[in-house]
């Protein structure tokens, strides 16, 4: 029998840490190797988008773990080395890094995450032109904010509304340009999307709809001016590309593995050979929602990551459990918070709590009769409600919820007489 060589977790993200810290709590005790590629510790990313632009933050304060803590642990934490071919067999592997490292294992995971979706847009070479996907893009995005007047942000997702926001409340003039007829609209329904473009309109950012962008231009290598189709010029010092982010499945195809949106995993997280493991934002797995409506997704959130992290864990040791859990998102954007927990896909019916211009408003979402997902605006009290309703399997009557000054939490029942 071969000896075993441990667990080599590739990627020191969230869901990345998550599995060593659960294989250590499920009480494994062999070697555990955790391998990134950026120079710094395993660290959260939500603040890159939500703070650490506005120089709240530093890299150094977002760390998750003190480095005793991974040394107390039995943990090997390997920063800067990017892993770039592996080979596997029924009784482990090895990986080898892009500076010819070589890890050799007997369990593995891939925990890779994703990669931003780059747009082939003539001048995105321009100085001033920036993605934001960890520290290092924050870190270049921070110092050209700190001196710029005009910001434009190409994408009216979360990650781009966030740094919208957080450039607007510096004192920049920001405009958002969004291709699609209305923002997030992947992620919340028309009320909502039309609350945030109001919303963030009436706070001094402009939004443009529907925009199609023909070429960044600039003079001294050096961005100065976006250029929409039909000649439409927008001043820009810093130009922010935020188009949503594609799964990193490089390594996953090398060893063949079943990959379509992310790396194919099934209810407990295993990949199909049966032996690799993926969690977080890199995996396509079956809903895990017991409300939702049912095929394949990818998650892409700090939640998602902990928790799906457990499971496939859980797996690599021989103990598979099906996935399940309530998703929920949140979002920052300067004094705006959006909570939303659930999944909307799939609703026939929404029930509006508050008022919009308020700033200040859930939406409700129902399919037959049932909630299945909210969006809270500055509203904990009903997000927290309604999330505890879906953790729970219980219901909260549409007839009530509607009605103003009612508390959601008293109008929770259970599901089965709703």
């Amino acid at each position: 029998m071969a000896a075993d060589l441990g667990t080599l977790i590739i990627g020191a993200c969230q869901s990345g840490v998550q599995v060593a810290t659960s294989l250590r709590e499920f009480g494994d005790t062999s070697p555990i190797t955790l391998v990134g590629e950026e120079p710094h510790a395993p660290y959260q990313r939500p603040p890159l988008s939500k703070e650490l632009h506005g120089g709240t933050v530093k890299t150094s304060d977002l760390a998750f773990r003190t480095p005793d803590w991974y040394q107390r642990q039995d943990i090997s934490l390997v920063t800067g080395e990017r892993i770039v071919h592996l080979e596997r067999n029924h009784d482990g592997g090895v990986a080898t890094s892009s500076n010819g490292r070589q890890f050799r294992f007997s369990r593995l995971a891939l925990t890779t995450g994703a990669a931003v979706r780059r747009l082939p847009l003539e001048g995105s070479e321009l100085g001033g032109v920036h993605y934001l996907r960890d520290a290092s893009d924050a870190a270049k995005l921070a110092a050209d904010l700190a001196v710029a007047r005009d910001v434009v942000v190409i994408g009216g997702g979360f990650i781009g509304l966030e740094v919208a926001a957080g450039a607007r409340a510096s004192g920049k003039r920001v405009t958002v340009l969004e291709a699609a007829p209305r923002l997030v609209g992947r992620a919340v329904a028309e009320g909502t999307s039309e609350y945030f473009r109001a919303a963030h309109q009436r706070r001094g950012t402009q939004i443009m709809l529907n925009a199609r962008i023909s070429r960044l231009t600039g003079t001294g290598g050096k961005v100065t001016e976006v250029e929409l189709a039909g000649g439409t010029r927008v001043p820009a010092d810093v130009v922010l590309i935020g188009v949503g982010v594609v799964p990193r499945t490089e390594l996953a195809e090398q060893l063949g593995l079943a990959v379509d949106n992310g790396i194919l995993v099934d209810e407990s997280g295993l990949c199909s050979d049966g032996m690799t493991i993926a969690a977080g934002d890199c995996a396509n797995l079956p809903n895990p929602y017991v409300r939702g409506d049912g095929g394949r997704l990818r998650l892409e959130s700090v939640p998602h990551a902990m928790e799906h992290a457990k499971i496939a864990a859980a797996a690599l040791l021989g103990r598979r459990e099906p996935y399940q859990m309530v998703p929920w998102f949140w979002s920052d954007q300067s004094d705006i918070k959006l909570q939303i927990a659930g999944l909307s896909a799939g609703f026939d019916q929404t029930v509006q709590r508050g008022d919009p211009d308020s700033d200040k408003f859930a939406l409700l979402y129902y399919r037959n009769g049932r909630i299945i997902a909210a969006d809270c605006v500055n509203s904990p009290a009903d997000f927290m409600a309604v999330r505890n309703a879906l953790a729970n399997g219980l219901d909260i009557p549409s007839d009530a919820a509607a009605q103003p000054g009612t508390r959601l939490k008293e109008l929770i029942v259970e599901a089965a007489a709703a």
